[in-house]
């Protein structure tokens, strides 16, 4: 027996997670069911629209602006630029944690590496930290968090230009914690305000951590650090240490794995419950029945084959990087329902000789029609209630254009709107 529901979503990023929410809220039945763990434990936890031209120009103002001027197979020319507001207001009120919502114009945000990003959304705990606020900024990072050289990213953002002060230090973490630790044994113990023994007795770590940070103040109005303060409880450690530096708190955020990605993956998680969706990750779609239209799909689960039946489906695996697009020597291709991925032939005109030149393939990805269903090489529809969203697309370098998150909520939300909008 087949498991049934009216929308199937395969892949659990962020475009299969806004792609199962966008169906849900419509009072569809829907299924997601992904093989990998989420790729938002790996991202920053900034959501991007669009922070580059497809030319590399920018820093981007508006990029809502910018979208009629993208290329005609880009996925935002695909959707249209209302699509993009309006997956943006079901992520807005997703996760209302989150700011930008208030205004079109890009943020600027410091990372870890001391670059300054553009991008269109960003967690509470970073808002202080936005480069176009003048106060003088100290950043904090620890001996045993080697991930992040607060002096580095200090001179890095000042010579980068920025309109204010800036200067790291490194400091011991209360408690010693070892190189090696996990982000979220840091994260943990400042969620529970756990005790550390500083100087031969216990203390509590908010306090002692804030004793540390106090006598490094030079007169600085905010202080960054790592993005580690807090899992459970992110919002009660920024307030804590606020309270304790009389300074405002802010994260910078970091590579994987990324404590704002875990966050805003638990958050649309939660959201996907509230809608009554089903989730079923760990096991991969390998198969599928169907020719012009899908009939099932097959799960893989301890070397047996589960079907799964749904009206419509949605691709969301991810690009080169997440396998949803593989590749051999002889072509590209998507695995699952082998879905066209326009190419070269040969091999060598995939990539450009020069490191940083213009490379073709990372604009590799399924192609689609308007309603994002995946069209074969002479521009027919593969399969009448397939739609692809997200990464596995092509047309577009997200890396690049820094256009990742938004591209995976802004094509996540209409195929999974559409999909639930056409079931039968």
């Amino acid at each position: 027996m087949a498991i049934e529901s009216d929308v199937l979503v395969i892949g659990g990023g962020l475009a299969g997670l806004t792609s199962a929410l966008a169906a849900a809220r419509t009072g569809a039945d829907v299924r997601l069911v992904s093989y990998k763990q989420s790729t938002l434990r790996n991202a920053s936890g900034l959501v991007d629209v669009l922070g580059y031209t497809s030319d590399g120009d920018g820093p981007l103002v508006d990029p809502y602006a910018a979208i009629p001027d993208l290329p005609a197979d880009h996925p935002y020319r695909r959707v249209g630029v209302e699509t993009v507001r309006d997956a943006m207001a079901l992520f807005d009120d997703a996760v209302p944690q989150y700011r930008g919502s208030h205004t079109d114009a890009n943020a600027l945000l410091p990372t870890h590496g001391g670059t300054i990003k553009p991008t269109a959304r960003y967690p509470d705990g970073a808002s202080a930290g936005v480069a176009s606020d003048v106060r003088d900024t100290l950043l904090v990072g620890f001996e045993s968090l080697v991930d992040f050289d607060a002096p580095h990213a200090a001179a890095h953002l000042e010579a980068a230009g920025v309109p204010f002060d800036v200067r790291g230090v490194t400091i011991r973490f209360p408690g010693d914690l070892r190189a090696d630790a996990k982000v979220t044994r840091y994260a943990k113990l400042l969620d529970t305000d756990g005790n550390v023994v500083v100087e031969g007795r216990d203390q509590p770590v908010r306090e002692a951590l804030a004793r540390r940070v106090r006598a490094e103040l030079d007169g600085e109005e905010r202080v960054g650090f790592p993005a580690i303060l807090g899992d459970d409880d992110a919002a009660g450690v920024r307030s804590a240490l606020e309270n304790a530096l009389d300074a405002d708190v802010f994260e910078v955020p970091m590579g994987p794995p990324s404590l704002p990605g875990l966050r805003l993956e638990d958050t649309l998680f939660d959201a996907l419950d509230a809608a009554d969706a089903s989730i079923e990750t760990g096991n991969p779609v390998t198969d599928f029945d169907g020719t012009d239209r899908i009939e099932r799909v097959y799960v893989e689960k301890n070397g047996a084959r589960i079907p799964n039946a749904a009206d419509q489906y949605v691709l969301a695996t991810g690009g080169l990087v997440g396998k949803g697009v593989e590749s051999d020597r002889d072509r590209v291709y998507e695995p699952i329902f082998d879905c066209h991925v326009e190419h070269a032939a040969d091999r060598y005109d995939w990539f450009e000789n020069e490191a940083f030149g213009d490379h073709r393939f990372p604009r590799f990805g399924v192609a689609t029609d308007a309603d994002l269903r995946p069209e074969a090489a002479d521009g027919s529809v593969e399969f009448e209630n397939l739609r692809a969203a997200g990464s596995v697309l092509g047309g577009y370098d997200f890396a690049a254009e820094k256009s990742g998150s938004g591209v995976s909520i802004a094509t996540g939300y209409a195929a999974g709107r559409n999909a639930a909008t056409e079931r039968r």
